[in-house]
């Protein structure tokens, strides 16, 4: 079967009679997402789309690359992506193209819409390095405007619970009304039917920390109309994480909804030792017949906003409060002993990292600070003679921002462990970069150059904890398949070609804590539906990426 030549679309035929597609990849090794043993052959493109795959022969195509034994694999997909911003920035996507990632799906709690004037106003005033003209008032309108821009990878959303709640309750500590949540739920239809690909939530964030069960269970059911997914950053991480798991099961359950736990991981020293149970929760689940995967970034530290060192109580009202707060020399103290407590009702970033010297700063938006990026909180706290928590408070005020920072809270055994599981895929947790102008004023998490290098890199070829083909899978079909995205995360007659070409023995992430932006090296050739982005280990600069719509997409 595998020899066999597949064809699809109609074809230009020579004199010699000899067919010709516009692209064909030759001499590479196929993995076709599906997990299985791969083979040797071609693969043809016509257009956007995959029209052979096969011994291919002397048939002719307008270009033909040769794979040269290598790898040929469907593009990667990023399960979490921050490159909200990045993208419209710098299109081209570079860091994640590098390492074969064709598809950034975004919406981790907040979205870049529904947005009423407020949110608008406040998304202006709030940017830093990157500024833009917030020209949408949808999520669809934004992934619409994005695309219209030019983006090099396909791009895709989750509207996020948060953004949702913050435009109908505002960003208060209080539960929604009957008339309210109805509103939240007409939001997240809208969403649905412009190609949201569900509702996502963060819950150790306000304002999705002061959701409950009930109203999340809510939104969900009205995504779940429409085929969509729940994907969540849990209540807990850390010392609550049983019950945030049940929380999420239950969710799943009550809304009949597949549900992904974003970014798997125990948080903490003291709860390292919990993953094996967490894990035999989810396979019961599974076992049960519900529908619950992870995704996971490959790093054992975290990055977020200084702030999650603070109760969410601190924040109730929004940024705007917190920073008023933060003046007031009683509120100061009680949040200096705080910090410095093993909290069971929010999640302690600070206390869970163990030291202000595995709390790493990265980002300021004032030029003022910049030079504390890519130092600890501890060497801070030294150089201005004050104590960690309260040079965290000043940094705070100072900045006027959450302040970027890295949390280093996860042990490398559980990494691996959760790797291996068949119901495992990959995000990013950053944005996607070019290593230079303003990107170079903060420091990136080094997940940004090489969350997915590391899983066919050190993961696969180094060190054995899953096979390529495995690999593959999660990072392609298994994504895809858990989206229901339609002719993609494979190579498949029909798909869209959505292709890369990698060295597997290349395949290796420079980016580090101190140098972040560092590219991955290995991946030579990368098509997004068909166009090539990356020829040769360098970018085209072309950009054919497109608006992934959801499954409860209606055109107007």
């Amino acid at each position: 079967m595998k020899y066999l030549i597949f064809l699809l679309f109609p074809f230009i035929q020579h004199k010699d009679n000899k067919l010709q597609y516009d692209i064909i990849i030759r001499n590479g090794i196929i993995y076709d997402g599906n997990g299985g043993k791969p083979f040797k052959g071609d693969i043809a493109i016509n257009a956007d789309t995959i029209a052979a795959i096969g011994n291919l022969g002397d048939v002719q195509a307008i270009e033909t690359i040769d794979a040269k034994g290598m790898a040929v694999a469907p593009g990667f997909i990023n399960m979490l992506s921050w490159a909200n911003e990045s993208l419209i920035e710098d299109g081209r996507s570079q860091s994640d193209i590098r390492q074969g990632v064709t598809l950034e799906v975004m919406g981790e709690g907040s979205s870049m819409g529904p947005l009423n004037t407020k949110m608008k106003n406040e998304m202006q005033l709030g940017q830093t390095d990157i500024h833009y003209k917030v020209a949408w008032n949808t999520l669809g309108e934004y992934l619409d405007w994005l695309e219209k821009k030019g983006v090099s990878c396909n791009i895709a959303s989750f509207i996020g619970a948060g953004t949702v709640r913050t435009y109908v309750v505002g960003e208060d500590d209080r539960a929604a009304t009957p008339a309210e949540l109805e509103r939240m739920r007409l939001l997240v239809k809208q969403a649905m039917e412009e190609g949201a690909m569900g509702v996502g939530s963060s819950l150790i964030y306000p304002p999705d920390f002061f959701a409950s069960t009930e109203e999340l269970t809510a939104l969900c059911k009205e995504a779940s109309n429409y085929g969509g997914s729940y994907i969540s950053h849990m209540r807990s991480e850390g010392n609550n994480l049983y019950k945030a798991v049940d929380e999420l099961i239950t969710i799943a359950k009550e809304a009949n909804i597949h549900a992904e736990i974003y970014h798997l991981k125990a948080a903490g020293k003291d709860n390292w030792k919990k993953m094996d149970s967490v894990i035999k929760k989810v396979n019961k689940a599974r076992a049960d017949g519900l529908n619950i995967t992870a995704d996971m970034y490959t790093y054992t530290a975290g990055a977020t906003g200084l702030t999650a060192s603070f109760p969410p109580s601190l924040q109730d009202g929004g940024f705007g409060k917190l920073w008023q707060r933060l003046q007031d020399k009683a509120i100061r103290a009680d949040m200096k002993k705080a910090m410095n407590t093993n909290a069971t009702g929010w999640e302690n970033l600070y206390y869970g990292a163990g030291s202000a010297a595995k709390v790493l700063l990265l980002g300021f938006k004032q030029d003022s600070l910049k030079k504390y990026t890519g130092k600890t909180l501890a060497e801070v706290a030294r150089i201005r003679g004050t104590s960690p928590e309260e040079t965290a408070m000043d940094l705070i005020v100072q900045d006027s921002t959450r302040v970027g920072t890295a949390y280093f809270l996860m042990n490398e055994e559980n990494v691996k462990k959760q790797i291996a599981l068949p119901w495992v895929s990959f995000g990013s947790d950053e944005g996607s970069y070019t290593t230079a102008g303003v990107f170079l004023k903060s420091n990136a998490h080094p997940r940004a150059y090489g969350n997915f290098t590391r899983v066919i890199g050190k993961y696969s070829r180094d060190e054995h904890v899953l096979t390529l083909e495995k690999a593959i899978y999660k990072l392609a079909k298994l994504p895809a398949t858990n989206l229901k995205l339609q002719k993609r995360g494979e190579l498949k007659v029909g798909n869209y070609a959505d292709v890369l070409v990698f060295d597997a023995a290349k395949m290796n992430d420079y980016s580090t804590y101190d140098k972040p932006h560092q590219y991955s090296t290995g991946m030579i050739q990368v098509f997004v539906n068909g166009i090539q982005v990356l020829k040769n280990g360098e970018h085209t600069g072309v950009m054919p990426g497109r608006f992934i719509k959801g499954p409860g997409y209606k055109k107007l």
